[in-house]
């Protein structure tokens, strides 16, 4: 079973939940959750913020990967 480093989990996690909030504000369901995000460009700064944190949470595979190569 391969293990992902911890940061990767958590970012990916993170950048998942930003996702899911952005869509709904997005579609216009936004205020269920908080009367900030009914504005769509909320949802559109959430879905930039998820694409950032997925980013961010390559990184740390990356260098896993570097690291499995050169050492092994």
């Amino acid at each position: 079973m391969r293990r992902y480093p911890y940061s990767c989990i958590a970012l990916g996690s993170l950048g998942l939940l930003c996702t899911l909030v952005g869509l709904l504000s997005v579609l216009g369901f936004g205020s269920l959750l908080h009367p900030v995000l009914d504005d769509p460009m909320a949802g559109l700064a959430f879905i930039v913020s998820a694409v950032a944190l997925f980013g961010s949470a390559a990184f740390p595979l990356v260098i896993k990967k570097l690291k499995e190569n050169e050492g092994g």
